[in-house]
């Protein structure tokens, strides 16, 4: 059954607008840092490293600056130059930042340009301080759930399933999910953290043959390809619940990987893009750089 019925009385509202997500969590990580800087006579410190003109990329790195204000976190921003700035450019801030330990947090935003890799970029960073929870290591402690740091876009892609099911009463359990895509950043972290769930759980890619019945089976479905409108609204389960991680231009707006409008009139639940799993996954990166302050302070 989808997590969702048409006729369920408690259903007043099926987006999952992050507003509404952030007000709860806003307030209770803001307590948090100001009780870590009573105690430890300081709080967290973001560092963030992003290439070029990459709009996506400065809209993502401005909407962190600014909570992490709000937030009391201390942070700062550097940029590279997209066609000049390689490897051991790249090594020298990142090793200035790990030694650094004023510095509690390091986030690197992607795309990166094509003379860097983005595995080798993710191995230089302390695994303490990695609060986009890429690091190899943090990747093998999500594997055996036992990692504090985790994927940010992979826990705001959860806590908004999670605000389903605290709206329509269910569980995952059981459910069957797809996830569409399975980069290291989304599509692989969401898919471990609903087996964590024990939700029956599948994750499609590009060799993935008849997507659209995949599709068709998800009580919940993540979407993470990078394509505009790719999934149709048609392919929607009844009453599911759909995260379109998908940010993507077109003709000037901001529209995600599903055919938005469409799905509206099946899913259960749906975010809507802009405003779903962007500012979650900003207030992800937030908690991340709490965590690695803790760790690095040996707080539980």
């Amino acid at each position: 059954m989808p997590l969702t019925a048409a006729d369920n009385p408690q259903r007043t509202e099926k987006l999952l607008r992050a507003a509404k997500i952030l007000e709860r969590m806003e307030p209770q990580l803001r307590q948090e840092i100001d009780r870590l800087r009573t105690q430890y006579g300081k709080g967290p410190h973001l560092r963030i490293l992003y290439f070029g003109n990459h709009p996506p990329a400065i809209l993502f790195k401005n909407a962190q600056l600014e909570v992490a204000r709000r937030l009391h976190i201390e942070a700062g921003d550097r940029s590279c130059d997209w066609d000049h700035d390689g490897p051991d450019q790249v090594k020298q801030i990142i090793t200035q930042w790990n030694q650094d330990a004023h510095v509690h947090g390091i986030f690197v935003h992607q795309p990166l340009p094509p003379q860097l890799d983005a595995q080798d970029i993710s191995m230089l960073i302390d695994p303490q301080k990695d609060v986009e929870g890429i690091h190899p290591q943090n990747s093998a402690r999500r594997f055996f759930a036992r990692a504090r740091i985790g994927s940010c876009t992979a826990l705001a892609v959860m806590e908004l399933i999670d605000e389903a099911l605290r709206r329509s009463g269910d569980t995952l359990e059981g459910k069957e999910a797809v996830v569409v895509g399975h980069s290291e950043i989304v599509g692989r972290p969401v898919g471990m953290l609903l087996l964590d769930r024990l939700a029956t759980t599948t994750v499609c890619h590009v060799a993935t043959k008849r997507l659209e019945e995949h599709v068709r089976r998800a009580d919940v479905l993540v979407v993470a390809v990078g394509k505009p409108r790719f999934i149709k609204g048609a392919w929607i389960k009844q009453g599911a619940v759909v995260i379109d991680v998908g940010i993507n231009m077109v003709g000037g707006k901001v529209v995600g990987d599903v055919d938005f409008d469409a799905a509206r009139e099946r899913a259960g639940y749906l975010t809507p893009v802009p405003g779903g799993v962007g500012p979650v996954t900003v207030m992800m990166v937030m908690k991340n750089t709490v965590e690695a302050f803790k760790l690095q302070h040996g707080a539980a």
